[in-house]
């Protein structure tokens, strides 16, 4: 299992990840990002790409798409809060865009 972030971890992984447009979700300690494609396809070969590295580390996005959109949201769900999993696969999915 994966533990929280500290808050000096949240704090330092927070400042980087807002730079690349990623925020912290009301009432969650979460993150989300809205990404935008060219075409439902682009979005879609991106999802797929995304889905490969989330079933590779076990850490499953919750997303939906919307034609071109797709919005995501990362939480550790075994500790119910940000980890470094989802600081991994957040910079993952900038990467892949």
């Amino acid at each position: 299992m994966t533990g929280k972030l500290t808050a000096t971890e949240r704090s330092e992984a927070l400042a980087v990840l807002m730079k690349a447009g990623w925020m912290p979700v009301d009432d969650r300690d979460a993150i989300r990002k809205s990404f935008k494609f060219k075409t439902f396809v682009d979005a879609f070969a991106w999802m797929t790409k995304v889905a490969f590295w989330a079933e590779k580390w076990n850490h499953h996005p919750e997303w939906s798409n919307v034609y071109n959109r797709v919005e995501v949201t990362l939480i550790t769900h075994d500790c119910d809060g940000l980890s470094s999993l989802d600081v991994k696969l957040a910079k993952k999915l900038d990467y892949l865009v």
